[in-house]
């Protein structure tokens, strides 16, 4: 069935059988009927004829069937790309085209606004929750009119081949460079397997329990905590397209043990449960929430185990890295702070010139161990740019507590923001900025937020000859036809000129201190 990694993630022995694996709206599987799921797809899969280590798209929200094919692939030796279902024509376009995907396989609710807008090279076919349902019959061929994959029956035989490797390529996921281009993240089975099992082994997870998922499936949250980490266990998904807190509240009276959210989640659900007292009760029976992507408020932290009667565990990680630090499970879940190293990991704080600093000084995180990225997908010179003797270099500022916990002060570059969960590169909505006909120059910064832990600001600099500016709405909206929603400005202003130094380089810093509002967190710092 495979190599180990594989073969761990498809596991059946002393599953329970009347326990699901994953459920969803409308479909749940359990272990043996999962397994059947991804081997069917993986025969699909070889019978279209794709060569071992062909990358293939997803286009999906989350949902049982989406879970199978994913393994299916790595059941067929092929390499996954999720793709985020909010993206827009330039983005998919981009993914589609960088990572040279052979199949596009997408969800039925987002084929008509999105399918159009794709390459012509890459074949793509409707992805049916129902795998045992007819195809539909205005389902699209390929361009050159070859025939889709179509699941064969649950009786077919397994693929020939042994699956994926553990050193092979499973996942080719896009995150955001500096530069505003996303880039292909390739990472192995065996890493994920490896991380993500070392991560949930130490967060006590275990065949009893129950995780309440929300988290969308393109990135390492979610997919990769949540999916394969569940699936490591033996665990029950309560799997779902979209966040609800009223959702969350409803898991755990079934019986979900296990909630994984990020800061503006606990935001949403701290509402709820004001608007809803009787709602904590319910949330406290849970046995652990966790949190990644940014940075939880202390404030938060407190505010949550007041009325839950739980400290939220927060960790740190990137795709490049997988899950590198969090705090214990047992011992102190230190507000601010995002822990230690996870098994198999290293980290350390350097200056610039790469040489370690004392604790309680500032200095960027570098990580070390065999979890990490196998490199960026067609881009050896930033492969090479990341590591240093093996060290990858976060960009993240980071200071030691003189225990060795760690907390994470800011980013190295002010042109990647962190906002409701996502890593957002600033230049990329500049430049959308700067096709508008009344912008002359624009500067896009992160600024610290209750709500959304760094807000997208953008200043702009109108074209001089017009009668009046532009209004601040037309220019959001400009963005959110261009790019994905979550990536559109929250705060836009018109301003004369933006802060340059001798050389004429933007200074950042100075701006965000500008765009800064009195109930903003430390807003009157710097």
């Amino acid at each position: 069935m495979g190599t180990p990694a594989l073969q761990q993630l498809l596991a059946t022995k002393g599953r329970p059988a009347d326990r699901a694996a994953v459920v969803g709206e409308t479909l749940a599987l359990d272990h043996r009927h999962l397994l059947r799921h991804a081997e069917r797809w993986a025969m699909a899969l070889h019978a279209h004829g794709l060569p071992r280590g062909a990358r293939v798209a997803v286009l999906a929200e989350g949902h049982p069937e989406v879970v199978a094919l994913m393994l299916g692939l790595h059941r067929a030796g092929l390499v996954c790309v999720p793709i985020n279902p909010r993206y827009r024509e330039a983005e998919l376009r981009h993914v589609i085209d960088d990572s040279g995907a052979a199949l596009l396989l997408c969800d039925r609710t987002l084929a008509d606004e999105r399918l159009d807008v794709l390459p012509a090279s890459c074949a793509r076919r409707l992805l049916p929750e129902d795998p045992d349902a007819p195809p539909e019959p205005d389902e699209p061929d390929g361009p050159d009119g070859a025939p889709l994959p179509r699941l064969p029956s649950s009786s077919a035989a397994p693929p020939p081949n042994a699956g994926l490797a553990d050193d092979e390529t499973a996942l080719l996921v896009y995150t955001s460079g500096t530069t505003g281009r996303s880039k292909g993240v390739r990472l192995s089975l065996g890493a994920v397997v490896g991380n993500i099992g070392a991560l949930t082994t130490q967060w006590r997870w275990s065949s009893a329990d129950v995780l309440s998922l929300s988290l969308p499936l393109f990135h390492v949250h979610g997919l990769c905590i949540g999916i394969y980490g569940a699936l490591l266990h033996g665990m029950t998904v309560l799997l779902h397209r979209r966040f609800e807190p009223s959702t969350v509240v409803t898991d755990v009276e079934r019986g979900a043990t296990v909630f994984m959210g990020v800061p503006t989640m606990y935001d949403r659900l701290l509402e709820h449960v004001e608007r809803h007292p009787e709602a904590a009760a319910v949330l406290a029976r849970a046995r652990l929430y966790t949190a990644g992507s940014a940075a939880l408020r202390p404030a938060m932290l407190e505010r949550w185990e007041a009325l839950t009667g739980h400290r939220i565990l927060e960790r740190y990680g990137m795709t490049e890295t997988l899950i590198t630090l969090s705090n214990p499970y047992e011992g102190e879940r230190r507000p601010g702070s995002v822990g230690r190293p996870v098994p198999g990991c290293e980290a350390r704080v350097v200056d610039e010139a790469g040489r370690d600093v004392a604790r309680g000084e500032l200095g960027e995180l570098w990580v070390r161990g065999p979890f990490l990225m196998q490199g960026y997908w067609k881009r050896p010179r930033d492969t090479e740019a990341a590591f240093t003797d093996g060290w990858f270099r976060t960009g993240d500022v980071v200071v030691s507590d003189p225990d060795g916990y760690l907390r994470i002060v800011g980013r190295r570059s002010t042109d990647i923001i962190k906002s409701g969960g996502f890593k957002i590169a600033a230049p990329e909505i500049e430049e959308v900025l700067l096709q508008h006909p009344a912008v002359r120059e624009v500067a896009v910064v992160g600024v610290p937020d209750h709500r959304w832990g760094e807000r997208i600001a953008a200043a702009v600099v109108p074209v001089p000859e017009l009668p009046a500016p532009p209004e601040p709405e037309v220019l959001v909206a400009w963005v959110a036809e261009h790019l994905a929603d979550y990536k559109k400005p929250r705060q836009l202003v018109m301003v004369d000129e933006l802060p340059r130094n001798a050389l004429g380089k933007v200074q950042k810093p100075r701006l965000v201190q500008v765009l800064r509002r009195p109930d903003d967190p430390d807003a009157a710092a710097g």
